[in-house]
Order: C-alpha cells, then sequence, then structure tokens
C-alpha cells in the first residue's frame, strides 16, 4: 500500500513545512512552494503546482492508496482549483487523509470512500467548500498583506503621532515631531515616565496616558522602522525622529525601571526604591516630616514592613545619601576593575561587520534585477529578509552596555559630579549603577552596602 504526502505553503505568510512532520511512514513526499505575486481569482501559474503536477504523473504510473494533505485548501488557490484537484484524485481513485483541518469529522468519511462518489457526502463537500472559500480569502487578503510588507508600506490604520501617511511611506508631521522630541529627550535626561507624561501636559497642553508614553518609547516607528502583525521588523523604511544611540539608551532605561519597585521609577528623591534594610529586609521608603508653623521640612529613610522588635528606627535621607556618595566614590572604579566585563568593542564590530555585509548584498540586488539574473518578486523577497536579519542584528547592538565603562566609573567617581546633580538626575546616575543599597545596622551607628548592576 502506497502512502504519499503533499506539501503547499507561501514563504510570505509562513516558514517551510518540515518534509518529515506527518508521523506516517511515507513513500514520498511532494512540495510546491507559492509565487511571490498574489495569483488572480479562478486563476493560477502552473509553475506554482510543479510537483503537484509530478505526482500526479507517478500515481498514473504507480498508483498510490492514500495521499496525505495538511489543509484541504492547500490543493488549490480558489474553490474551483481544489474541486479540479478533488475530481484528479477521484479519477485516480486515491483516498484523502486531512491532518489539520479544524473540522476534522468530515475527513474520515472521505478517507473511506473514494472522492465525490456516493450521495451521503454531499452535506459535507458543501460544508468543506465552504470553508476551503473562507480560508482562501482569508489567504489572499494575508498574501496581499505580505505583498505590502516586501514593499516596506506601512501597515493599515492611523499613522503614529507626530508622522503622516505619504503614498509609501510615512513622513515626519513637523506641526507634531517636535512634541514626540521633546518627551523623548526628558524621558532620557530623567528617566521618569510619568515626569515626561506630565512635561508634555505643562508645557504642549498634550494630555496622554502613561500607557500611550509607554507605547512611543517601544515603538519601531520612532525609530525609523517598521513593525508587522506578525512580529516582524523592517530597518530604515522612513525618516526616524530618535537616533539609534538615544533608541538603545531608551531601551536600557526601559529594563532599568521594571527592576524597581512600583510608583518608585518617576519618586523625586534619588535613593527612593534602592535602600533595603539589613536586619528586617524590608524596603525602605522616603517619609516627610515638618513641625507644626514651621516651613521646614525634614526627610527621613524608614522600613515599610518592618517584622523587628522593637522596629528598625528611620534615618535621616541625607545623612544616607552622602555616605551613599561617599561609597560610590569609593567602591564603583573598583567593582569596574574586578568585573570580567566581556570585550564590548569587539562584539560591537562584529555586528556592525555583519550589518554591513547585508547592506553591501542589498545594493547588489537592483543590479541584478536590471540584467535580468533575478526576477523582481524573488529580489523583493530577498530584501525584504535581509532588512529584517539588519533589524534583529540592530537590536541586539543596542542591548550591549556602552564601551567606556571604566572611563565613565572614573568620571563619576568625583564627589564633588555628585553634588552638583539635583535629586533627579542623581537618580537618574544612581539607578545606571546601583541594584540596591543595604543598610547595616551596628547599635546606633550604620553602614552601607553597594551591590552594583554588574
Amino acid at each position: 500500500m502506497k502512502i504519499i504526502a503533499y506539501l503547499y505553503s507561501d514563504p510570505l505568510l509562513e516558514s517551510t513545512p518540515d518534509r518529515d512532520l506527518w508521523g506516517w511512514e511515507i513513500d514520498r513526499v511532494y512540495q510546491d512552494l507559492a509565487i511571490a505575486t498574489v495569483p488572480k481569482k479562478g486563476k493560477e501559474s502552473a509553475i506554482v503546482r510543479q510537483q503537484w503536477q509530478q505526482l500526479l504523473e507517478d500515481c498514473r504510473a504507480e498508483p498510490a492508496a492514500y495521499l496525505l494533505i495538511r489543509r484541504v485548501e492547500e490543493l488549490g488557490n480558489s474553490v474551483e482549483a481544489v474541486g479540479d484537484r478533488l475530481a484528479e484524485l477521484e479519477a485516480l481513485g486515491i483516498r484523502l487523509i486531512v491532518t489539520e483541518q479544524a473540522t476534522s469529522t468530515i475527513y474520515p468519511a472521505l478517507a473511506d470512500k473514494p472522492i465525490l462518489k456516493g450521495t451521503d457526502l454531499q452535506a459535507d463537500l458543501l460544508k468543506l467548500l465552504q470553508q476551503v472559500q473562507r480560508a482562501q480569502q482569508s489567504r489572499r487578503i494575508r498574501q496581499g498583506h505580505a505583498q505590502n510588507r516586501l514593499k516596506a508600506l506601512p501597515p493599515p490604520g492611523k499613522a503614529p503621532y507626530g508622522y503622516r501617511r505619504s503614498n509609501s511611506r510615512y513622513v515626519v508631521d513637523r506641526s507634531t515631531a517636535p512634541v514626540v522630541k521633546d518627551f523623548f529627550e526628558q524621558f532620557l535626561l530623567y528617566g521618569s515616565l510619568s515626569g515626561a507624561v506630565r512635561y508634555l501636559a505643562k508645557k504642549y497642553s498634550k494630555k496622554i496616558a502613561v500607557s500611550t508614553g509607554h507605547r512611543w518609547l517601544t515603538n519601531p516607528v520612532y525609530r525609523g522602522d517598521l513593525a508587522y502583525q506578525n512580529g516582524e521588523l523592517v530597518s530604515d523604511t522612513h525618516a526616524p525622529i530618535i537616533s539609534r544611540e538615544e533608541a538603545a539608551q531608551v531601551d536600557r532605561l526601559l529594563r532599568r525601571n521594571r527592576q524597581l519597585p512600583p510608583r518608585t521609577a518617576s519618586a523625586p528623591r534619588s535613593l527612593a526604591g534602592l535602600v533595603i534594610c539589613h536586619e528586617c529586609r524590608s524596603p525602605m521608603t522616603v517619609t516627610r516630616v515638618s513641625a507644626p508653623r514651621r516651613d521646614r521640612e525634614y526627610l527621613y529613610l524608614r522600613p515599610t514592613g518592618c517584622t523587628q522588635t522593637p522596629n528598625c528606627g528611620a534615618i535621616a535621607y541625607d545623612a544616607i545619601l552622602q555616605q551613599t556618595i561617599e561609597r560610590i566614590c569609593e567602591d564603583l572604579p573598583r567593582a569596574v576593575a574586578d568585573v570580567d566585563l566581556p570585550d564590548v568593542g569587539t562584539i560591537k564590530q562584529g555586528i556592525g561587520g555583519a550589518i554591513a555585509a547585508k547592506n553591501a548584498i542589498l545594493a547588489q540586488l537592483p543590479p541584478l534585477v536590471t540584467s535580468g539574473i533575478l526576477d523582481q518578486e524573488t529580489a523583493d523577497l530577498r530584501t525584504y529578509k535581509l532588512r529584517t536579519e539588519i533589524a534583529v542584528l540592530q537590536g541586539k547592538l543596542a542591548q550591549l552596555p556602552p564601551v567606556n565603562l571604566q572611563a565613565i566609573a572614573q568620571t563619576v567617581s568625583i564627589p564633588q559630579f555628585w553634588l552638583d546633580l539635583s535629586e533627579p538626575e542623581r537618580r537618574f546616575y544612581f539607578r545606571e549603577f546601583i541594584r540596591q543599597i543595604e543598610l547595616i545596622r551596628e547599635g546606633k551607628a550604620w553602614k552601607l552596602k553597594l551591590m552594583f548592576i554588574f
């Protein structure tokens, strides 16, 4: 008993399926790939189904008992084509087994009887053809979207704030792009999302939700890239509002803020969310105390959930801040010198070389099309693949730490550097280096232990 299988896939919509996916012992697998152009309704190129024609010729020479397919709609690009293929199978006496169809109850009958034979199959076949029609309509829509991706056209919908839609791409909107640019600069300066949102409302009367601000920070469009629903990213499709370096810093700040306790990323005090009591392991929060009828305000750090008896006492904020500065100036250079950091410069050169190599291949494609070596559809598909690979490499490049970490450590180890900063600026730099600060009590005295992020 000879069992064969047939696969049909569109490289624009899915990765090429494995020929050994069946779990059965198959005598031969026939596999066709779709062409890159969207087929007209009711028509399809014979080139697309070369392996199907080979299947029919082989079955005429040596009949097969069963044909395995994943879904019925893979037999053709229209309902008419699927019907013709079912008729061809019936003429050869081949029984059909469908392995991945949603309405699988239809197909045991089709597997047990010759295709289209017997009135008891009419209702099932009508249901089958309706399902195929819906699947083919969905495929045509997805193929249309895939063609737009190949041409790097913007996805459907309204252009993001700061851009407007032209014929084939996004263009910077000069009236709203400065607002977005200022939002990013404010976030990069202070590392506070809610602070940047309040800044927009105050300066431009542009009120957005914090969640909207987060979408702005992570939206590839502002970096000059396009993201599609399939999760793939195409790089350098239009003019960016922020540079690659700024985008990398935004990503680092967002990763850092995710590690902090809630509502401390935008807290006004630089030590908020960093200090923890060594005795009770409770986070310490900044508390303000003021005397009646006096303008002066006192700041303390106290545990939020102390379990000790008696409770661990509060300590003056300024005293902890001063000792934190002393400790970071003394401990940071030694910690950077001791840590075994990867050679970031070499890694960046390697990734940069890979990006340059792919850009060189992109530059070679238009002459190949002009000379007739490549057809336009193949060139478009290759261009799309290269640009998505470049976007992945750029993402890896953005995740790397700064190359000159030791030089930065020497600069920030000067006490005057910290004293000249405002609290929001000091908060930004503390969180660039410090993961947590442990307050260790020694009777009435205390000391600090800094744990760095590397």
